[in-house]
C-alpha cells in the first residue's frame, strides 16, 4: 500500500471524482467509485474537506489556465517464490482541466515486472540512457530503443482524450518518485511525434505548491527589474583541473546582450558578487556547473570572502523575489527523490522565493545549450510567457540538434 500521506491524498482525489460524479476508468473500462472505503463519503468532516480541496484545485487549474496531470505510483505486497515482496502495482493518474473538471484514471503496471523483467524505475532510467546520458547503471540492458514509447504507452496514452486539443496549450505535470526524471518533452507516441510538438510542458512538486507560488507572487509589490547574468566562473573540474565553459561565457554574453546588462563573466562572477545581486532580480541566469558529489551546489569563483560553492542550504536562506532563475547547468533539476518532490538546488530556489525555475535533467552539452538559451531568451524578450517560450526554443534546437538529449535537458519547474 502507498504511505499514509499518497493513501490520504489518493483517497480526497478519488472522493473528489466521484463527488463529480466522474467515471473512474481502468483499461477502458468504468470501475466507479464503490472501490472507495465503505462509508468514506459519509463522513461529514470527510467530505466537507474534500468539497475544500476539490475547489482548490479547480482554482489552482484555472489559475494557471493549464491541464495538470497528477501522478501516484501505488506499490503493493505480493508472494513472489514463496516471499512477500512489495512491488509497483498501479499508476494513478488525475487530470485537472483549466474548466475544473477532475477526471481519475489508472493504470495496471504489475506487468512490467511481472513480464518484462523490468519495473517503471529502470524504465525511466533506461530511456534516459537510450539518449547518451551519463549515469551508473551498467546492469540494464540498453537494446530497446522504444523506452519513451512505452513511457508514453503508460503516462500519456490513458489520458489522451482529456488532454487539450488545441495546438500550444499548456500542460504541467506532477509527478511522483522516479516519474521526476523523466523528460515529458521528449515522451513520443506510436508515429514517433514528441509531446513538445503539440503542448507547452511544465513540472511542479505538488498542486499545493502551485497555490502557495502563485498567492506568494501576488504578494510581491515591487517588481524587482534587474536582469543577472552570470556565464563561464573560474572553477575546476571534478578531478581539480580549471575547467573552461567557453559555450556557457558565449551563452552569457548573448543574453546580456538581449536586456542591455553586462554579464558576470570570470574573474566578477564570484560567489558573493553573484548573491549580492541575486536579490534584486527579476530574471537570474546562471550558466556555470553545479557539483553534485559530496556537497551538491553551484560553482562559481571563489574568492575571500567565499569558497566557490552556492550550496541547497544557502540558497534557501535567500529572500529573493525573481520572476524566473534558469539554472544552465548540469543536473540542476536532480537531487535526492521523495515523496513530497525532489529536494535539491531548484527546490531551494523555489523555497529562497523564486516563482519558476528552469533546470536541467542531466549533464548538458555545451554548444546546444548555448543555443537553446538564446532562443528561449529571444522569444520571452518577445512576449512574457515562459513555458511558450521554452516550447519555441526546444523547438528549434530540435532542428539543429535531432538528439532529444540535446534539447530535451530542460524542465520548467513552477508557475508558468
Amino acid at each position: 500500500m502507498p504511505n499514509y500521506f499518497t493513501q490520504s491524498i489518493c483517497l480526497i482525489m478519488m472522493a473528489i471524482a466521484s463527488l463529480n460524479n466522474i467515471n473512474i476508468f481502468f483499461k477502458d473500462q468504468v470501475v466507479a467509485s464503490e472501490q472507495l472505503p465503505v462509508n468514506i463519503l459519509g463522513d461529514r468532516m470527510f467530505t466537507l474537506a474534500v468539497n475544500s480541496a476539490k475547489e482548490q484545485i479547480k482554482q489552482i487549474a484555472k489559475q494557471q489556465n493549464a491541464t495538470l496531470v497528477q501522478y501516484s505510483i501505488i506499490s503493493d505486497e505480493f508472494t513472489i517464490g514463496g516471499k512477500k515482496q512489495t512491488r509497483e502495482s498501479e499508476l494513478y493518474i488525475w487530470v485537472i482541466q483549466p474548466t475544473g473538471n477532475i477526471t481519475f484514471r489508472k493504470v495496471d503496471i504489475k506487468p512490467l515486472w511481472q513480464k518484462q523483467n523490468t519495473s517503471l524505475a529502470d524504465l525511466i532510467v533506461r530511456s534516459r540512457l537510450s539518449l547518451g546520458v551519463r549515469g551508473n547503471y551498467n546492469y540494464l540492458k540498453l537494446s530497446q530503443k522504444d523506452d519513451f514509447q512505452k513511457l508514453y504507452t503508460l503516462l500519456i496514452k490513458p489520458i489522451t482524450n482529456l488532454l487539450p486539443q488545441q495546438p500550444n496549450t499548456n500542460i504541467i505535470f506532477i509527478p511522483q518518485g522516479e516519474l521526476f526524471l523523466i523528460p515529458f518533452a521528449a515522451l513520443q507516441d506510436t508515429k514517433g511525434k514528441y509531446l513538445i510538438e503539440r503542448y507547452a510542458v511544465a513540472t511542479a512538486p505538488s498542486i499545493q505548491a502551485l497555490d502557495l507560488l502563485y498567492q506568494r507572487k501576488k504578494q510581491y509589490k515591487n517588481l524587482n527589474q534587474d536582469i543577472l547574468v552570470v556565464g563561464n566562473p573560474i572553477i575546476q573540474s571534478d578531478r581539480g583541473e580549471p575547467l573552461q565553459l567557453l559555450g556557457a561565457e558565449q551563452e552569457a554574453k548573448a543574453i546580456a546582450q538581449l536586456f542591455n546588462t553586462q554579464p558576470l563573466i570570470g574573474n566578477a562572477a564570484t560567489e558573493t558578487a553573484v548573491v549580492q545581486r541575486m536579490p534584486q532580480a527579476k530574471i537570474i541566469h546562471l550558466a556555470t556547473k553545479a557539483y553534485l558529489k559530496n556537497q551538491q551546489g553551484l560553482a562559481f569563483t571563489p574568492s575571500t570572502q567565499d569558497d566557490g560553492l552556492l550550496t541547497p542550504a544557502e540558497i534557501q536562506k535567500l529572500k529573493l523575489a525573481a520572476d524566473l532563475v534558469v539554472l544552465s547547468a548540469n543536473d540542476t533539476a536532480i537531487g535526492k527523490i521523495t515523496n513530497d518532490g525532489v529536494i535539491g538546488l531548484s527546490r531551494s530556489f523555489l523555497s529562497a522565493g523564486v516563482s519558476s525555475v528552469i533546470a536541467s535533467l542531466w549533464d548538458i552539452s555545451d554548444q546546444p545549450t548555448a543555443f537553446l538559451m538564446t532562443k528561449f531568451y529571444q522569444k520571452l524578450h518577445e512576449k512574457p510567457d515562459k513555458a511558450a517560450a521554452l516550447r519555441y526554443a526546444m523547438l528549434e534546437t530540435k532542428k539543429k540538434y535531432t538528439n532529444p538529449r540535446d534539447w530535451a535537458a530542460f524542465t520548467l519547474i513552477g508557475l508558468l
